[in-house]
Protein backbone atom coordinates (compact mmCIF):
# COMPACT_ATOMS: atom_id res chain seq x y z
CA UNK A 1 0.00 0.00 0.00
CA UNK A 2 1.34 3.66 -1.16
CA UNK A 3 2.13 5.73 2.20
CA UNK A 4 0.77 9.50 1.14
CA UNK A 5 2.09 12.93 2.38
CA UNK A 6 -2.15 12.91 4.20
CA UNK A 7 -1.00 10.17 5.98
CA UNK A 8 1.80 11.30 7.68
CA UNK A 9 0.65 14.46 7.65
CA UNK A 10 -2.43 13.33 10.05
CA UNK A 11 -0.12 10.69 11.73
CA UNK A 12 2.46 13.16 12.92
CA UNK A 13 -0.92 15.69 14.18
CA UNK A 14 -1.80 12.72 16.27
CA UNK A 15 1.52 11.80 17.91
CA UNK A 16 3.80 14.78 17.28
CA UNK A 17 6.19 12.18 16.18
CA UNK A 18 9.25 12.94 13.10
CA UNK A 19 8.16 12.63 9.62
CA UNK A 20 10.60 9.77 9.08
CA UNK A 21 9.03 8.42 11.59
CA UNK A 22 5.48 8.31 11.02
CA UNK A 23 6.54 7.49 7.59
CA UNK A 24 8.49 4.02 8.61
CA UNK A 25 5.67 3.39 10.86
CA UNK A 26 2.82 3.56 8.25
CA UNK A 27 5.40 1.20 6.34
CA UNK A 28 5.17 -1.36 9.43
CA UNK A 29 1.79 -0.96 9.36
CA UNK A 30 1.06 -1.39 6.30
CA UNK A 31 -0.94 2.14 6.04
CA UNK A 32 -3.34 1.47 8.72
CA UNK A 33 -3.16 4.52 11.22
CA UNK A 34 -4.38 3.10 14.00
CA UNK A 35 -2.08 0.57 14.32
CA UNK A 36 1.18 3.23 13.20
CA UNK A 37 0.05 5.13 16.52
CA UNK A 38 0.34 2.27 18.88
CA UNK A 39 3.65 1.52 17.08
CA UNK A 40 5.04 4.71 17.88
CA UNK A 41 3.75 4.71 21.08
CA UNK A 42 5.44 1.70 21.83
CA UNK A 43 8.78 3.07 20.43
CA UNK A 44 8.27 6.29 22.42
CA UNK A 45 8.36 3.99 25.38
CA UNK A 46 11.65 2.65 24.36
CA UNK A 47 12.63 5.63 23.31
CA UNK A 48 11.63 7.35 27.11
CA UNK A 49 13.61 4.19 28.90
CA UNK A 50 16.64 4.79 26.73
CA UNK A 51 16.51 8.57 28.18
CA UNK A 52 15.75 7.96 31.71
CA UNK A 53 19.04 7.85 32.90
CA UNK A 54 20.01 11.10 31.46
CA UNK A 55 19.95 13.93 34.11
CA UNK A 56 17.07 16.49 34.33
CA UNK A 57 17.98 19.50 36.09
CA UNK A 58 16.48 21.83 34.06
CA UNK A 59 12.54 22.50 33.95
CA UNK A 60 9.76 24.68 35.73
CA UNK A 61 8.22 25.11 39.11
CA UNK A 62 4.84 26.18 38.90
CA UNK A 63 2.17 27.35 41.29
CA UNK A 64 -1.28 27.57 41.63
CA UNK A 65 -4.23 29.08 43.90
CA UNK A 66 -7.47 27.88 43.37
CA UNK A 67 -10.55 30.56 42.82
CA UNK A 68 -11.38 30.52 46.23
CA UNK A 69 -8.22 30.72 47.92
CA UNK A 70 -8.82 27.45 49.85
CA UNK A 71 -6.30 25.46 47.84
CA UNK A 72 -2.95 25.56 46.97
CA UNK A 73 -0.45 23.61 44.81
CA UNK A 74 3.11 23.58 43.75
CA UNK A 75 4.82 21.56 41.52
CA UNK A 76 8.52 20.80 40.32
CA UNK A 77 8.80 18.87 36.62
CA UNK A 78 12.40 18.58 35.54
CA UNK A 79 13.77 17.86 31.68
CA UNK A 80 17.43 18.03 30.60
CA UNK A 81 17.70 21.75 28.93
CA UNK A 82 15.86 25.26 29.19
CA UNK A 83 14.97 25.25 25.38
CA UNK A 84 13.03 22.40 26.14
CA UNK A 85 11.49 23.65 29.46
CA UNK A 86 10.34 27.00 27.54
CA UNK A 87 9.00 25.02 24.42
CA UNK A 88 5.01 24.83 24.25
CA UNK A 89 4.55 21.07 24.69
CA UNK A 90 6.39 20.71 28.01
CA UNK A 91 4.84 23.97 29.75
CA UNK A 92 1.25 22.30 28.65
CA UNK A 93 2.10 19.13 30.44
CA UNK A 94 3.49 20.84 33.49
CA UNK A 95 0.03 22.93 33.47
CA UNK A 96 -1.69 19.80 33.28
CA UNK A 97 0.07 18.15 36.13
CA UNK A 98 -0.75 21.18 38.30
CA UNK A 99 -4.64 20.84 37.69
CA UNK A 100 -3.92 17.54 38.22
CA UNK A 101 -3.06 17.90 41.60
CA UNK A 102 -5.54 20.96 42.06
CA UNK A 103 -8.19 18.54 41.15
CA UNK A 104 -7.52 15.57 43.48
CA UNK A 105 -6.29 16.31 47.03
CA UNK A 106 -5.18 12.19 46.68
CA UNK A 107 -2.64 13.23 44.18
CA UNK A 108 -0.20 15.20 46.46
CA UNK A 109 2.64 12.55 45.71
CA UNK A 110 4.15 11.63 42.91
CA UNK A 111 3.70 7.84 43.15
CA UNK A 112 -0.16 8.34 42.87
CA UNK A 113 -0.08 11.37 40.78
CA UNK A 114 1.75 8.96 37.81
CA UNK A 115 -0.39 6.41 38.41
CA UNK A 116 -3.96 8.45 37.47
CA UNK A 117 -5.26 9.04 34.62
CA UNK A 118 -4.00 12.42 33.53
CA UNK A 119 -6.47 15.03 33.28
CA UNK A 120 -5.97 15.98 29.71
CA UNK A 121 -6.73 12.47 28.29
CA UNK A 122 -8.24 10.06 30.52
CA UNK A 123 -7.31 6.95 27.85
CA UNK A 124 -3.50 7.50 29.53
CA UNK A 125 -2.06 7.32 33.41
CA UNK A 126 0.21 10.64 33.82
CA UNK A 127 3.13 8.21 33.61
CA UNK A 128 2.30 7.51 29.91
CA UNK A 129 1.59 10.79 28.90
CA UNK A 130 5.23 11.78 30.53
CA UNK A 131 6.55 9.26 28.18
CA UNK A 132 4.57 10.14 24.97
CA UNK A 133 6.09 13.82 26.11
CA UNK A 134 9.46 12.43 26.54
CA UNK A 135 9.28 10.49 23.27
CA UNK A 136 8.00 14.05 21.60
CA UNK A 137 10.46 16.02 22.95
CA UNK A 138 13.02 13.98 23.07
CA UNK A 139 15.07 14.52 26.20
CA UNK A 140 14.06 12.68 29.84
CA UNK A 141 11.69 14.10 32.03
CA UNK A 142 11.15 14.17 35.59
CA UNK A 143 7.93 15.02 37.79
CA UNK A 144 10.47 15.68 40.40
CA UNK A 145 8.30 16.36 43.63
CA UNK A 146 4.69 18.13 44.20
CA UNK A 147 2.90 20.18 47.45
CA UNK A 148 -0.73 20.44 47.78
CA UNK A 149 -1.69 22.82 50.96
CA UNK A 150 -5.44 22.62 51.42
CA UNK A 151 -6.50 25.82 54.20
CA UNK A 152 -8.83 24.87 57.15
CA UNK A 153 -10.34 28.00 58.53
CA UNK A 154 -9.16 31.31 58.60
CA UNK A 155 -6.05 32.93 56.76
CA UNK A 156 -4.69 32.50 53.45
CA UNK A 157 -2.78 30.81 50.79
CA UNK A 158 -0.15 32.19 48.97
CA UNK A 159 2.56 31.48 46.03
CA UNK A 160 5.58 33.30 44.35
CA UNK A 161 7.66 32.15 41.13
CA UNK A 162 10.64 33.30 41.04
CA UNK A 163 13.61 33.60 38.07
CA UNK A 164 11.07 32.37 35.70
CA UNK A 165 10.00 29.47 37.26
CA UNK A 166 13.25 28.29 38.62
CA UNK A 167 12.17 28.57 42.56
CA UNK A 168 8.65 28.41 43.07
CA UNK A 169 7.29 28.80 46.86
CA UNK A 170 3.99 27.92 48.65
CA UNK A 171 2.78 29.31 51.84
CA UNK A 172 0.17 29.01 54.65
CA UNK A 173 -0.54 31.93 56.99
CA UNK A 174 -3.22 31.57 59.54
CA UNK A 175 -4.76 34.35 61.23
CA UNK A 176 -7.29 37.47 59.51
CA UNK A 177 -9.46 36.97 56.28
CA UNK A 178 -8.46 36.54 53.24
CA UNK A 179 -10.56 38.74 51.93
CA UNK A 180 -7.89 41.86 53.81
CA UNK A 181 -5.42 43.49 51.60
CA UNK A 182 -3.33 44.19 54.31
CA UNK A 183 -3.02 40.36 55.12
CA UNK A 184 -2.26 39.63 51.67
CA UNK A 185 0.29 41.59 51.18
CA UNK A 186 2.47 40.27 54.04
CA UNK A 187 1.78 36.75 53.15
CA UNK A 188 3.36 37.63 49.52
CA UNK A 189 5.95 39.41 51.27
CA UNK A 190 6.62 35.67 52.78
CA UNK A 191 6.52 34.22 49.69
CA UNK A 192 9.31 36.37 48.71
CA UNK A 193 11.32 36.15 51.92
CA UNK A 194 10.97 32.32 51.40
CA UNK A 195 12.06 32.07 47.91
CA UNK A 196 15.14 34.65 48.62
CA UNK A 197 16.46 33.83 52.04
CA UNK A 198 15.66 29.67 51.26
CA UNK A 199 14.47 28.43 54.84
CA UNK A 200 14.36 25.06 55.55
CA UNK A 201 12.04 25.37 59.00
CA UNK A 202 9.31 27.46 60.17
CA UNK A 203 10.21 27.98 63.90
CA UNK A 204 13.33 26.57 65.81
CA UNK A 205 10.83 24.06 67.24
CA UNK A 206 10.52 22.30 63.81
CA UNK A 207 14.14 21.70 63.13
CA UNK A 208 15.00 17.85 64.91
CA UNK A 209 17.25 17.52 68.12
CA UNK A 210 19.36 15.33 65.81
CA UNK A 211 20.32 18.18 63.25
CA UNK A 212 21.27 20.30 66.09
CA UNK A 213 23.37 18.00 67.93
CA UNK A 214 24.83 17.50 64.85
CA UNK A 215 25.73 21.16 64.44
CA UNK A 216 27.28 21.23 67.94
CA UNK A 217 29.34 18.64 67.04
CA UNK A 218 30.88 20.43 64.16
CA UNK A 219 31.39 23.75 66.54
CA UNK A 220 32.81 21.47 69.46
CA UNK A 221 35.24 20.28 67.01
CA UNK A 222 36.13 23.72 65.50
CA UNK A 223 36.82 24.70 68.99
CA UNK A 224 39.06 21.74 70.13
CA UNK A 225 42.17 23.02 70.12
CA UNK A 226 41.11 25.77 71.45
CA UNK A 227 42.08 27.03 75.18
CA UNK A 228 39.44 29.00 76.43
CA UNK A 229 37.17 27.57 79.26
CA UNK A 230 34.78 24.85 78.64
CA UNK A 231 31.74 27.42 79.66
CA UNK A 232 33.10 29.97 76.87
CA UNK A 233 33.01 27.14 74.26
CA UNK A 234 29.32 26.48 75.46
CA UNK A 235 28.66 30.42 74.62
CA UNK A 236 30.74 31.10 71.90
CA UNK A 237 28.48 27.39 70.66
CA UNK A 238 25.48 29.22 71.32
CA UNK A 239 26.24 31.83 69.53
CA UNK A 240 27.29 30.04 66.23
CA UNK A 241 23.72 28.05 66.75
CA UNK A 242 21.90 31.43 67.18
CA UNK A 243 23.71 32.27 63.34
CA UNK A 244 22.79 29.55 62.01
CA UNK A 245 19.23 29.65 62.91
CA UNK A 246 18.77 33.05 60.76
CA UNK A 247 19.95 30.95 58.30
CA UNK A 248 17.63 27.95 58.20
CA UNK A 249 14.98 28.76 60.01
CA UNK A 250 12.01 31.51 58.99
CA UNK A 251 10.99 32.93 61.89
CA UNK A 252 14.32 33.71 63.13
CA UNK A 253 15.51 35.12 59.56
CA UNK A 254 15.81 39.15 59.02
CA UNK A 255 13.49 40.30 56.59
CA UNK A 256 14.97 40.62 53.36
CA UNK A 257 12.69 44.20 52.99
CA UNK A 258 14.39 45.46 56.38
CA UNK A 259 16.93 43.68 58.21
CA UNK A 260 16.29 45.78 61.66
CA UNK A 261 13.25 43.64 61.40
CA UNK A 262 13.21 39.66 62.55
CA UNK A 263 10.20 37.96 60.70
CA UNK A 264 8.86 36.45 64.44
CA UNK A 265 9.05 40.62 64.96
CA UNK A 266 7.39 41.85 61.35
CA UNK A 267 4.54 39.02 62.13
CA UNK A 268 4.21 40.47 65.73
CA UNK A 269 4.11 44.09 64.47
CA UNK A 270 1.36 43.19 61.76
CA UNK A 271 -0.95 41.19 64.07
CA UNK A 272 -1.35 43.94 66.12
CA UNK A 273 -2.19 45.95 63.25
CA UNK A 274 -4.70 43.55 61.96
CA UNK A 275 -6.02 42.64 65.44
CA UNK A 276 -5.35 38.81 64.96
CA UNK A 277 -2.72 36.92 65.83
CA UNK A 278 -0.63 36.27 62.47
CA UNK A 279 0.82 32.84 62.51
CA UNK A 280 2.65 31.06 59.89
CA UNK A 281 1.69 27.44 59.11
CA UNK A 282 3.82 25.78 56.31
CA UNK A 283 5.80 26.58 53.31
CA UNK A 284 6.98 24.51 50.32
CA UNK A 285 9.94 25.97 48.75
CA UNK A 286 10.86 24.23 45.23
CA UNK A 287 14.49 25.09 43.39
CA UNK A 288 15.10 23.35 40.15
CA UNK A 289 17.79 20.62 40.57
CA UNK A 290 18.29 21.18 44.66
CA UNK A 291 17.53 18.76 47.20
Amino acid sequence: MAITTEDIKLLRESTGAGVLDCKKALQETGGDVDQAIEFLRKKGLAAASKKASREANEGLVSAYISPDGKTGVLVEVNCETDFVARTEDFQKFVAGVVQQVASRPELANVEALLAAPFIGDSSKTVAEKLTETIAKLGENMVIRRVARFDRAGDGLLDSYIHTGGRVGVLVEVAGGSAADSKLAGLVHDLALQIAAASPRYVSQADVPAEAIEAEKDIYRAQLVEDKKPDNIKERIIEGKLKKWYEEIVLMEQPFVKDADLTITKLLEKHSKELGNEVKVRRFARFELGAS
